[in-house]
């Protein structure tokens, strides 16, 4: 039996799944509307984002921002953009970064938030994890390869870089992708904000 989006989004957020390998209060995120247009599929929530409740809450939202071409008025418009992170819960620190986006999120809660959201007509794959999830496993090799073949990415979806503050090395060593992916992906954003 389906259930409301507004009672899905409550039982995510209420979620405890992974409190106990956390080791702390979880704060699960994640921002939808049965309307939205535009999915941002991520990572999973950053530390600034764990504090604050509120999605792409930092640099790197900055630069995702940027690459879309969408003031914050129109990012954090949920009846446009929905956000859905691979792990909703900020997974902690590891050497170097973050640790991996929790394994129980996506399994529990991603194919109903999807199936709330009839009227999507993008979906935006941030990431590696992401990307393992949601592209064919034959599709790429590696991130790089898959984001250079977003072209023939599965209709409605478009592979991107995470844009941590790495990526910038990223795409020295790509200057594609701000030469041919980066407007491209503007304007299919525009088209699927606009439909």
């Amino acid at each position: 039996m389906a259930c409301s989006l507004n009672t899905l989004l409550a039982d995510i957020r209420d979620c405890r799944l992974c409190e106990a390998p956390l080791g702390f209060a979880p704060r699960p995120f994640v921002a939808a509307s049965a309307t939205a247009r535009l999915l941002i599929i991520g990572q999973a929530p950053g530390s600034k984002v764990h504090a604050s409740g509120i999605g792409w809450d930092d640099d790197s939202g900055d630069r995702l921002r940027s690459w879309l071409g969408l003031d914050k008025a129109a990012f954090y418009d949920v009846s446009k953009v929905a956000q859905m992170p691979s792990g909703f819960c900020y997974p902690g620190k590891a050497s170097g970064g973050d640790k991996p986006p929790r394994p129980e999120c996506a399994p529990r809660w991603h194919a109903p938030l999807l199936a709330a959201m009839p009227q999507m007509q993008l979906t935006l794959l941030v990431g590696q994890y992401a990307q393992k999830r949601y592209l064919p496993r034959s599709f790429a090799p590696n991130l790089t390869e898959a984001v250079r073949q977003w072209r023939v990415a599965p209709a409605g979806l478009f592979p991107l870089p995470h844009p941590a503050w790495r990526s910038r090395l990223w795409m020295q060593k790509h200057p594609w992708f701000e030469a041919d992916v980066v407007p491209a992906l503007r304007e299919r954003v525009r088209q699927a904000l606009a439909a």
